[in-house]
């Protein structure tokens, strides 16, 4: 009987002090996975460092260890598109190379898909230990906000380490957009989808590449991807500022036609001319986000492009 395959996939951006570490761990629990097979697909982002090289090494000393390696820097998510993309096996996980995502869960993760009704094991953490504390706070905010704002549940401190049947590989792969954001996918396509809680692991070696600035970024891309109540809140904050302007109207006629027409300050002018103004630029900033994003699919250009594979390094 042939066995099953898992597919792991790595997304590595300059991660040449965590690959060596993370190769260890993941080979010995395949050793106590004997009744499956592993294919490990890394996946170099455009690296900087010796990334690449360690890849390369792999390959030619472990027939299971491919990888695909960029032209440039195209970001996680095109790297994660990536792997499922290229992935050939019967479950396919995506994880980090800095350990954070224990390669310790996978034999029950593999447990739940084989024994119980559920289609994903997701994993999601019940601690920041580690993290700023403001970074944890606007984390958790945003997940409050998009649950508010989108149709689509996001689980706060849910990572994209997750083992997936090939059912839902395939779904995601026919989700072709640009302006990606996985978090979101994986909850559009549906699924049963069962949730490991463990506790925030620091990273084994290296430094994050996501600072506050990318987190944000990345926060907007999720609440453009999967909610248009922003353009919604724009259009009530126009009718609102139309309404107070009428009302100023009346009341400006009425104290003309009763007092007179006294001079009235400049200074409280211009702050309401600016304040206006902020609002409007406001208002067509979130619209200018989705005018983007529409601009960026329409030239249809690829998510990633491939410069190397473990096929070229024979």
């Amino acid at each position: 009987m042939k066995k099953e395959k898992i597919s792991i996939i790595v997304p590595c951006y300059n991660e040449e002090e965590a690959i060596p570490y993370f190769y260890e761990e993941i080979t010995k629990i395949s050793k106590e996975m004997s009744k499956v097979n592993f294919e490990y697909l890394f996946v170099n982002d455009g690296s900087k460092d010796n990334t690449l090289t360690i890849l390369r090494d792999l390959s030619k000393k472990d027939k299971n260890v491919r990888y695909i390696s960029f032209s440039r820097n195209f970001g996680k998510e095109a790297a994660m598109y990536a792997g499922l993309k290229n992935a050939t096996g019967d479950y396919v996980a995506i994880m980090d190379a800095d350990l954070q995502d224990p390669p310790s869960l996978l034999p029950k993760m593999y447990d739940i898909l084989k024994n119980e009704d559920y289609d994903i094991v997701g994993t999601r953490r019940i601690t920041r230990t580690g993290e700023p504390p403001i970074r944890s706070f606007f984390a958790r905010l945003f997940y409050k906000l998009i649950n508010k704002m989108s149709k689509v549940e996001m689980v706060d401190g849910a990572r994209d380490f997750r083992l997936m049947k090939r059912i839902v590989v395939d779904a995601i792969n026919e989700l072709k957009e640009y302006n990606r954001y996985s978090k979101g996918l994986f909850s559009f396509v549906g699924f049963n989808t069962k949730w490991l809680e463990y506790e925030n692991i620091q990273r084994v070696a290296g430094e994050t590449k996501w600072n506050f600035w990318k987190l944000f970024l990345y926060a907007l891309e999720g609440i453009t991807a999967f909610s248009v109540v922003p353009l919604a809140i724009a259009s009530i904050v126009g009718l609102i500022f139309c309404f107070i302007a009428f009302i100023m109207v009346v009341v400006i006629i009425a104290k003309t036609l009763i007092w007179g027409d006294p001079v009235s300050g400049w200074p409280s002018l211009v702050c309401i001319i600016f304040f206006v103004s902020g609002v409007q630029l406001f208002c067509l900033g979130i619209s200018s986000q989705y005018l983007s994003k529409t601009y960026l699919e329409t030239k249809n250009r690829p998510v990633y492009i491939i410069k190397e594979t473990e096929k070229d390094n024979k």
